[in-house]
C-alpha cells in the first residue's frame, strides 16, 4: 500500500510541526508518511514538546530540526502549515501538493514557570491531535491549489 505523504511547516520546526509528525506517525503510520521542517530552524526540538509526546507514549528523542530548504523538489500529498496567524507568518510551500493551514499557538513561546508552560506544550499537543488526525483521516485530494481550514 502506497502512504500518503505530508509535510508539517512552522518557523523554527522545534514545536508544532515537531508535534505534528509525531503524532502522525504514531498514530496514523500506516497510512501517512509525516515530515516536518521550518524556515528558520531552531536547531533542536523542544525539550516540553519531547515530554509532551512521550506522556502519550512518543518517542521523538531522535527527531531534529530540519530546513525547508531540504525539501525542495520533494513530493507530498499534502502539505500543513501550522503557524498562528495572528502570532507569525506562515512559510510559503512553492512544490507540489495540496496546501491547507492549521494554526495552532507556539507554545514555544510561552511564558511562566516550568508546569505553566508544560501546560501549554500539553495544549497545543492535544489540539494538534484533536485537529490533524481527524484532518487527514477524512481528507482526499482537491483540485483547488490551496485551502484553509477552520476548526
Amino acid at each position: 500500500m502506497h502512504k500518503k505523504r505530508v509535510l508539517f511547516l512552522c518557523t523554527g520546526n522545534s514545536a508544532r510541526s515537531q508535534m505534528a509528525e509525531a503524532l502522525v506517525n504514531h498514530f496514523l503510520g500506516e497510512v501517512w508518511a509525516a515530515f516536518s521542517a521550518g524556515t528558520k530552524p531552531a536547531g533542536h526540538v523542544h525539550p516540553l514538546a519531547v515530554q509532551a509526546l512521550a506522556e502519550l507514549g512518543i518517542d521523538a528523542s531522535e527527531q531534529w530540526s530540519k530546513s525547508l530548504d531540504g525539501f525542495v523538489g520533494l513530493d507530498f500529498d499534502l502539505v500543513v502549515t501550522v503557524c498562528d496567524h495572528a502570532a507569525q507568518p506562515c512559510p510559503t510551500w512553492l512544490g507540489q501538493g495540496q496546501r491547507v493551514h492549521l494554526g495552532f499557538p507556539d507554545p514555544a513561546a510561552a511564558e511562566g514557570g516550568d508546569a505553566a508552560r508544560m501546560q501549554i506544550f500539553r495544549q497545543v499537543r492535544d489540539a494538534i491531535r484533536e485537529q490533524v488526525l481527524p484532518y487527514l483521516t477524512r481528507w482526499t485530494p482537491q483540485p483547488v491549489a490551496e485551502l484553509t481550514f477552520q476548526a
